[in-house]
C-alpha cells in the first residue's frame, strides 16, 4: 500500500489498532504499520504514544456513534424516534463492531471525555420529549427509560457481536425489549407498537456492512 495522506494514514492506524484489539492480537509498533506504508514514527506522530493510539481509538468508536445518531430526522412521532435511535445505536455496531467493543474498553481515556455523555444524553432527550408529548407518563424518569434502553441494547450487541447469540435475535428481541420499555412508561401499547416498528424499520431501510 502507498503511502496516504497524514490524515489517512492516522485513520488507518485507528482502524487496524480496534481490528487488532477486537481480535486479540498483540499490538505491537511493527504489527500495526506493516503494509501500510507507513513507518513505526507515524504512531508518534499523529497520537504522541501508544495511549494517545487507544484513547484515539475509542474516540473513534463515539465519533460514529454521535455521527449517526445526529443523522436520525426527527418526526412528529417522539416514541418512533427513540427507536430509530435505537435502531442507529444498533446499525453503528454492526458497521463498526471493532470501535464498539472498544468504546466500552475504560483501560484507556477518551480524548473528549463528553463523548460518551453526549451520546447517552441523546437517549434522555428522546425520552424528554415522548414525556413532553404525553406518550409516556409524567411520573416516569427519562434518564432511567433512556439507562434502561441503552443497557438492554448494549447487552444484546454484546452477546451478537462475540459470537453467543446470532444476529437474527436483534429483529425480535430489540424491538420487544423496547416497546415492553415504552409501555411501563406510560404509552399505550397499540399506538407504541406502531411507533417501535416504523422506528425499527430505520434500520433495515439502509442495512450496513459490518467493518473494522
Amino acid at each position: 500500500m502507498s503511502r496516504g495522506a497524514p490524515a489517512s494514514i492516522r485513520v488507518l492506524l485507528v482502524e487496524r489498532a480496534a481490528a487488532m484489539l477486537a481480535r486479540r492480537e498483540p499490538v505491537t509498533l511493527r504489527a500495526l504499520v506493516e503494509g501500510t506504508g507507513a513507518s513505526t514514527m507515524a504512531v508518534y506522530t499523529h497520537f504522541g504514544s501508544m495511549s494517545g493510539l487507544w484513547r484515539a481509538v475509542r474516540q473513534e468508536g463515539f465519533t460514529r456513534l454521535t455521527a449517526r445518531l445526529a443523522a436520525v430526522e426527527q418526526t412528529t412521532d417522539p416514541v418512533r424516534d427513540l427507536m430509530a435511535l435505537g435502531a442507529a445505536y444498533v446499525g453503528n455496531a454492526l458497521a463498526n463492531p471493532a470501535f464498539y467493543r472498544a468504546m466500552f474498553d475504560t483501560a484507556a481515556e477518551l480524548e473528549d471525555p463528553q463523548a460518551a455523555a453526549q451520546t447517552f444524553q441523546v437517549l434522555v432527550s428522546g425520552a424528554v420529549r415522548a414525556q413532553q408529548a404525553g406518550r409516556f407518563a409524567d411520573s416516569c424518569d427519562p434518564e432511567a427509560v433512556a439507562t434502561q434502553f441503552w443497557a438492554t441494547g448494549h447487552g444484546l450487541m454484546m452477546l451478537v457481536l462475540t459470537g453467543i447469540l446470532p444476529r437474527s435475535v436483534l429483529e425480535t428481541h430489540v424491538p420487544n425489549a423496547a416497546a415492553a420499555l415504552f409501555v411501563a412508561a406510560g404509552d399505550h401499547q397499540d399506538r407504541c407498537w406502531r411507533s417501535v416498528r416504523a422506528g425499527w424499520s430505520t434500520m433495515e431501510a439502509h442495512p450496513q456492512q459490518a467493518s473494522g
